[in-house]
């Protein structure tokens, strides 16, 4: 099998349309950022969000992420009572240099208490409450971080504690983080409430939410605030204005006041610079995959929900859809099962990455069907290696040809 990427002349052509001459650019001072239109997928800037650094608190959107999914399957309800250990008092507690929820040793807390120290204070005595409670060491409760974090497609962030404190490889992306907040918004609706929540008492201490943009006038509620020495300042933040969602990951800065400024400059610029435009309705054919050995030698690629980018006003970058895929795909394939990703390019940049889906079923071809199909194949094989040898590079093919769209 090979990647296929299949250029959609067709796509890049509806895109066209939505671009007007005039280029326009952005600069944040954050060493890492990216802002992602939650309902598109569509990003509207990112830089370095795939260099990992370190998480700091923002690694406590994996422990509540742990604790949502729990409450969700029913293994745990908001009236489940964890204790404290001396370890997360010491550690965790107002003695161990970081933030807190002041809990008491040996103390037992209901888990909707829990959630809230460990949301709206960034409780550290929280953090490793919950991961001691659930797993019987941090060290182990750090293995299901991992675990979830691939099930939910971090393919970059590894995690070795629950609270984000230093540890050596302890590392995350932009891209990582932005891709966790828009999990935990889209799977935990009613949870994710406790976020934008302004503040928390326990034990008789009135703590603040850590988090800057829920003080501003920009429709924010949510998510996480984090700092540590070697990697500065970060956020992972949400706001919504008249029904648009946008994530946005910030780290590096230099003071907390530079984190609340780029944050609320970033989040402005993408609410006002950019405009939407569908590009495949739901169950419209995007492309077409070739099938081995099935009693048809395509399917038709569709996506599942509108296929709806952001293009910044003004812009003249050049705009590609393109459908890739691994392939041939072997018969049978199954009607609607994930086959592919559609990703439209803006420039160099990926704007949108988003799943492709088998529009129909593909039976197993007859024994006449798959011999043709595997001669074929080795024919194929053989002359797209002479290419290679030949330096000719890879072949770009499909049903919509080797072409690209350059609206500019």
């Amino acid at each position: 099998m090979r990647r296929i990427v299949v250029t959609l002349l067709t796509a890049a052509c509806a895109l066209a349309a939505c671009l007007p001459a005039r280029a326009q650019s952005f600069q944040t001072a954050a060493p890492h950022a990216i802002l992602i239109d939650a309902e598109s997928g569509s990003v509207l800037f990112e830089k370095a969000a795939d260099e990992p650094f370190a998480p700091a608190s923002m690694a406590k959107l994996m422990t509540t992420d742990i604790v949502f999914d729990a409450l969700k399957s029913g293994r745990l309800t908001m009236d489940t009572e964890f204790t404290v250990t001396e370890d997360a008092w010491r550690r965790g507690g107002a003695g161990g240099g970081g933030s807190s929820m002041f809990a008491q040793v040996n103390s037992r807390i209901r888990m909707s208490d829990l959630l809230r120290g460990l949301i709206v204070q960034s409780g550290n005595d929280a953090a490793i409450t919950i991961a001691e409670n659930m797993a019987g060491s941090e060290e182990a409760f750090s293995g299901m971080m991992n675990q979830r974090a691939r099930e939910i497609g971090l393919t970059r962030a590894t995690f070795r504690n629950a609270t984000g404190y230093p540890a050596p490889d302890q590392r995350v992306t932009a891209r990582d983080m932005a891709k966790l907040g828009l999990h935990i918004i889209d799977t935990y609706p009613d949870l994710y409430k406790i976020f934008s929540e302004r503040e928390f008492t326990w034990n008789k201490i009135k703590q603040q939410n850590r988090n800057p943009l829920l003080t501003l006038d920009i429709g924010s509620d949510g998510l996480k605030t984090g700092y540590l020495e070697e990697s500065g300042y970060a956020l992972t933040g949400s706001a919504v204005q008249n029904g648009q969602r946008l994530i946005l990951v910030i780290s590096g800065l230099k003071t907390a006041r530079d984190r609340a400024a780029e944050a609320r400059k970033l989040m402005e610029w993408g609410f006002r610079a950019f405009e939407p435009r569908q590009v495949f309705a739901p169950g419209e054919t995007v492309a077409e995959a070739a099938v081995f050995g099935g009693a048809a030698g395509s399917v038709p690629l569709v996506a599942k929900k509108p296929v709806r980018v952001l293009l910044p006003r003004g812009s003249t970058d050049r705009v590609t859809a393109r459908a890739v895929y691994q392939g041939p795909l072997v018969a049978p394939v199954e009607d609607g099962s994930e086959v592919g990703r559609l990703r439209v390019l803006r420039g160099e940049a990926v704007a949108l990455d988003q799943p492709l889906y088998a529009g129909a079923a593909v039976a197993a071809g007859t024994i006449p069907q798959r011999a043709m199909d595997a001669a074929l194949e080795f024919g194929t094989g053989l002359v797209r290696r002479a290419f290679d040898k030949a330096g000719k590079g890879d072949k770009i093919g499909g049903k919509a040809g080797d072409k690209a769209a350059n609206p500019s």
